[in-house]
């Protein structure tokens, strides 16, 4: 791809499946870096439909305990953390302990994206106009023109989130942009091997947000032809 020596895959929808097969290529191939893309629910009210999204980490916002409803409220079964995102009702966010050959093991709830990769898709950003149609013809073409927007954190579970409560939790307390059911697995095990990685996804829905009902069968080619336009000129501008 642009006369760089790629290795193509799909990870699977699921966090079990996007762990399971991220490793598996990092235990078979020499893996200089991961660039992971693919479909979002938008969580930032400021982001809309098309829009692809880089962030800076990612989270796995149902790594969480369930607390016991008692006569002074929930109680979870171990302490919080001061730096733990607040609860929605019996879940109480934990993070995940992981560590790798340079960092010891630690609770994290939030890993960062290589800062490296990060800076090139910022340079890239401003080089790629996306589309508001897959082809001339569609009937389905958005009204505004999508923009690419680099940094803030997404948040993964194994959840195909609808649902406009929880999206304004996930914004509120974990300050969230995105949402989808992969990437942070994919994170956690790149930072478990210290491969340095990256995540392009673009928004076929609100995640509960839209107006109407969930638009992702509508507009699920058109986003994910707007991050691939993203991927494919970022991988140009990767240095040998």
């Amino acid at each position: 791809m642009a006369s760089k020596p790629v290795l193509l895959m799909q990870s699977g929808v699921s966090m079990v499946n996007a762990a399971m097969n991220t490793q598996l290529v990092l235990d078979r191939f020499r893996v200089k870096r991961i660039v992971f893309s693919g479909i979002a629910g938008g969580v930032d009210p400021s982001l809309s439909i098309g829009d692809v999204v880089v962030p800076s980490d990612w989270a796995q916002y149902l790594e969480v305990s369930f607390a016991r409803k008692t006569d002074k409220g929930w109680v979870p079964p171990e302490p919080v953390d001061a730096i733990a995102p607040p609860n929605y009702g019996m879940m109480f966010p934990r993070g995940v302990r992981v560590g790798n050959a340079k960092q010891p093991w630690d609770r994290h709830y939030r890993l960062a994206v290589d800062p490296g990769l990060l800076d090139l898709a910022k340079k890239v950003a401003s080089e790629v106009k996306l589309k508001r149609c897959v082809d001339a013809t569609a009937s389905n073409c958005l009204a505004h023109d999508p923009r690419i927007v680099v940094g803030g954190t997404g948040v993964s579970a194994g959840v195909f989130a609808d649902n406009a409560e929880f999206r304004d939790y996930l914004f509120g307390a974990w300050k969230a942009n995105v949402l989808d059911m992969e990437s942070a697995a994919v994170a956690q095990v790149a930072y478990a091997n210290a491969v340095p990685a990256i995540v392009f996804r673009s928004l076929s829905d609100l995640a509960g947000g839209d107006a109407g009902a969930n638009q992702m069968d509508t507009f699920m080619t058109l986003a994910s032809v707007n991050s691939a336009d993203v991927v494919g000129a970022f991988v140009a501008a990767l240095p040998d």
